[in-house]
């Protein structure tokens, strides 16, 4: 099969149906060779080994050297922290210059060899950008501006309007820290209830988060969801929890989507969104502290309610030159995670000895980004983590127990995929 067909396969949640063959490097090169975005890696900077290991800025000349260290890591933290864009220096090069030669008059003008707008011009500019990577009807129903966190408040400042008899925020029941917000609280104080799968487990079945919706429908005042749950790697169906809630009179629906911008295919406008938020680090690769954006639906754009607005960003250039734009990108990325899924699964029953971790995102490829959240038996990971770092792999990890692996498909490969799987089997040897 090819990887057009494994793709097809995957995002109608078939089975691929990978042969006894693709366990291995051959197979990885083939797949690799079929992808139309290969050439986008070259565009990124990808830590090398020797590079993790160093603990200065720039090599000293004590530094040891190893024979691998030019070669690249395998990079799989895209959903926390994307590769730097070469064009990155670039721009900043460019906008140090504009600076230097125009002062105050960067504001107003751009010079012709330059790749950016004038300063005046870029936050349309990039919120042109990111129409199509969010789904919006135009420019004018996004923001560039703070971070996330900070975004979130101001929507909430915007949308939550709690009144005696509608006071809930539905959340989900694990959320990222900073998602526990504290919103104004006139009597009664109101209610979070979050929305967790039976027995406590990670899933969160859209059967089981529409049912909350319906139980607590006449005293909820939002909802609140992440488009891809940060821990589990979930993602959520957005149209249809939106829909419902719209359908059972709930006033507002907001969705988190730091996990989901660049990493799958949004349309909030035609989903019927009222707002969302997104940080720009992951898998839009714009860096540490870059500016995060917001989407608010154009009903909302006449209200006359109390509401907060921004300005500014930066540039998203690098989506412009994927052809087929996100998704391309996730069809590269459903092969990525469901090949990597079925190694993962030889690894584990090849072992015997029980089970020493199990992949608690969902098996579903429509229900998942690009993600892979590993759940260790207690007392494994740190032992394995370190056995990993030492081999140049780099991930992510929440204590205790679980494991997060991310291959973006803008820049990780599918022979990266098939060397981690390799490379984590030595990790487990006597474990």
């Amino acid at each position: 099969m090819s990887l057009d067909s494994f793709s097809t396969a995957l995002l109608e949640g078939k089975s691929p149906n990978f042969p006894p063959e693709a366990n291995s490097l051959e197979f990885a090169k083939s797949l690799d060779a079929q992808d139309d975005l290969r050439h986008m890696r070259e565009k990124f900077n990808i830590p090398t080994k020797g590079s993790l290991r160093r603990k200065t800025l720039k090599p000293a000349p004590t530094d040891t050297t190893s024979p691998d260290d030019d070669e690249p890591s395998i990079y799989f933290v895209g959903n926390s922290l994307g590769a730097q864009p070469k064009a990155v220096r670039i721009h900043l090069e460019a906008h140090l210059d504009t600076w230097a030669s125009l002062g105050v008059n960067g504001h107003f003008t751009s010079f012709a060899d330059s790749p950016l707008a004038s300063w005046q011009d870029m936050a349309d500019d990039c919120a042109t950008q990111y129409v199509p990577l969010v789904g919006a009807a135009s420019k004018t129903e996004i923001a560039v501006m703070n971070t996330l966190t900070t975004n979130l408040h101001l929507m909430l400042t915007s949308f939550y309007r709690p009144t005696a008899e509608r006071h809930k925020i539905i959340i989900e029941w694990k959320p990222f820290p900073t998602d526990r917000v504290r919103t104004r609280s006139p009597p009664p104080t109101p209610s979070l209830p979050t929305n967790r799968g039976p027995n406590g487990q990670h899933y969160l079945s859209t059967a089981s988060i529409l049912a909350t919706l319906t139980a607590n429908a006449t005293s909820t005042a939002l909802v609140l969801l992440p488009g891809i749950q940060y821990y589990t790697g979930q993602l959520l169906d957005i149209p249809t929890i939106t829909a419902h809630a719209r359908s059972l009179g709930i006033p507002y629906v907001g969705w988190d989507l730091a996990h989901a911008v660049g990493n799958v295919p949004l349309s909030l406008h035609d989903w019927d969104v009222d707002f969302a938020v997104w940080c720009s680090y992951k898998y839009l690769n714009a860096g540490p502290g870059a500016m995060a954006g917001c989407f608010v639906h154009e009903r909302h754009h006449r209200w006359d309610k109390e509401r907060l607005e921004g300005w500014y960003g930066a540039a998203l250039g690098v989506f412009e030159v994927v052809e087929g734009g996100v998704g391309a990108l996730r069809r590269k990325g459903v092969v990525m995670t469901g090949w990597l899924v079925w190694l993962l699964d030889g690894l584990v029953e090849g072992r015997g000895g029980g089970k020493v971790f199990e992949i608690i995102t969902p098996r579903d490829p429509r229900e998942r980004g690009q993600q892979l959240s590993l759940l260790f038996r207690e007392g494994v990971l740190e032992g394995v983590a370190e056995r990993l770092v030492a081999r140049g792999v780099v991930f992510d990890v929440r204590k205790p127990d679980v494991m997060r692996v991310a291959p973006a498909p803008m820049y990780c490969t599918f022979e990266d995929v098939w060397r981690f799987v390799q490379i984590l089997g030595g990790a487990l040897e006597g474990v």
